[in-house]
């Protein structure tokens, strides 16, 4: 226990006290994040905030974590390959093919050697033990969702951020009380680190993580999350818990449903799924007038709720409670998504918002020309 909350401490002062002169650098050096038509912010912010965080978190990792843990040296390879990703795109801008490319690395890394593999489904629409080959495609395919759901969800101040805290905290307390040390390090010093950088990037934020700290805090979570759903679907372990795909799901509810829903509608309108827009749920609730503070809090607030309710509800079965997750989920989006074409669209409820849009358009091609004269 000493070495956990030791490496969370330690994670904490290092990126505190590096985040200000990350920031002076940058200021001198010009590396900022623009404002445009999609950014939120005004103002030009540094955007290297996850060179701290990546610095606090794997010092605290390699100097907490007991001799012979055999995985930590592939989820530290791992680690870099989605650092140096983050820092090329948030100096250079690296186009969408290449961060994919990026990101199946890293995650062959650690379905190949680092035995991060779901392997069991415990229930779910009754299947249990999974095909190898389908084990090893569907583990791809949550390390990728689940490293993207944590960048395409940091559009707000210290909304990321707040989100990977908590759900670093949730894991890192199961995986304390079920004694598996490596992985409770490997969340409570993601958590301190966190903390470090949130004191400058709570709103109003004085530097953003990037992509460096969000691909990051996506990766880690995807580590743990398979672990958690292995380790508390198993009997034999200390704490098991029904329902573990279940309360892995309801543990990252936010950040995860949000990017399921944004990559379907985008692939429904033959777009990339990694193409930007004002879809995200935190877009709809900056045009519904909540600040930036309030929709973190928000967020956060709400997925301690799905987290809650998928504890004392995890009897019910993983097939049941992923439903009923799901059903709230849409329920929850639906309401936002309703009230916010009310303000956006008053007055015109027989037309859909393509219909608005095409309307809108037609006007204006009717309208006369305007001439300039000298």
């Amino acid at each position: 226990m000493d070495n956990i909350l030791l490496s969370g401490i330690f994670a904490f002062l290092i990126t505190f006290f590096s985040i200000p002169v990350i920031i002076q650098v940058a200021r001198e050096k010009k590396l900022f994040d623009e404002p445009d038509e999609r950014k939120v912010h005004k103002m030009v912010i540094p955007t290297l905030g996850g060179l701290g965080i990546f610095g606090g978190f794997i010092l605290a990792l390699l100097l907490g974590t007991p001799i012979g843990s055999g995985e930590l040296q592939y989820f530290v390879a791992a680690a870099i390959v989605i650092f140096f990703l983050g820092v090329k795109d948030d100096i250079l801008v690296l186009s969408a093919a290449k961060k994919f490319i990026g990101q199946l690395i890293a995650a062959g890394i650690l379905i190949k050697f680092g035995g991060i593999q779901i392997t069991n489904m415990h229930g779910f629409l009754g299947i249990t033990e999974i095909p190898r080959i389908a084990s090893i495609v569907f583990t791809l395919f949550t390390i990728i969702v689940i490293v993207n759901s944590f960048n395409l969800i940091d559009g707000v101040d210290g909304l990321a951020g707040c989100l990977g805290l908590l759900t670093a905290l949730v894991f890192g307390s199961y995986f304390a009380y079920a004694g598996q040390t490596m992985y409770a390090v490997m969340a409570f010093s993601l958590a301190g680190s966190l903390i470090g950088f949130l004191i400058y990037n709570f709103s109003p934020a004085k530097i953003f993580m990037g992509d460096t700290g969000s691909l990051l805090i996506g990766l880690i979570n995807s580590i743990m999350v398979v672990k958690f759903i292995n380790i508390a679907g198993n009997e034999t372990m200390k704490l098991p818990l029904e329902s573990a795909p279940a309360l892995g799901i309801a543990i990252l509810i936010v950040p995860l449903f949000d990017t399921l829903r944004v990559f379907s509608l985008r692939i429904l309108d033959k777009r990339s799924p990694f193409s930007p827009d004002r879809t995200h749920v935190h877009h709809f609730l900056l045009d519904l007038g909540f600040s930036h503070r309030k929709v973190t809090l928000l967020c956060v607030g709400t997925n301690i709720g799905f987290i809650i309710a998928a504890f004392f509800l995890r009897h019910l079965g993983t097939t049941v409670l992923i439903c009923i997750l799901m059903s709230i989920s849409f329920t929850l989006i639906g309401v936002i998504y309703y009230r916010r074409n009310k303000i956006k669209f008053p007055g015109t409820t027989r037309l859909s918002v393509k219909e608005k849009i095409i309307n809108s358009h037609k006007i204006l091609s009717l309208a006369p020309e305007t001439v300039e004269v000298d």
